[in-house]
């Protein structure tokens, strides 16, 4: 049960945010960029509106 929680409340460095940006600039969803990230999709939405970025919405 420790295992699940092992990322939990982590600080963002500055790699990931940039590979939040290089994803959300490429077009991918929420979904795939926070996968990608090994990151909830509500951090990454959170991480996104601190930095300004727009992700797009998949439909």
């Amino acid at each position: 049960m420790s295992e699940r929680f092992e990322r939990h409340r982590q600080p963002w460095t500055s790699e990931e945010v940039g590979k939040l940006k290089t994803l959300a600039s490429k077009g991918k969803g929420l979904k795939e960029i926070a996968k990608a990230l090994s990151r909830t999709e509500e951090s990454t939405r959170e991480r996104a509106k601190i930095d300004g970025i727009n992700i797009a919405k998949k439909r």
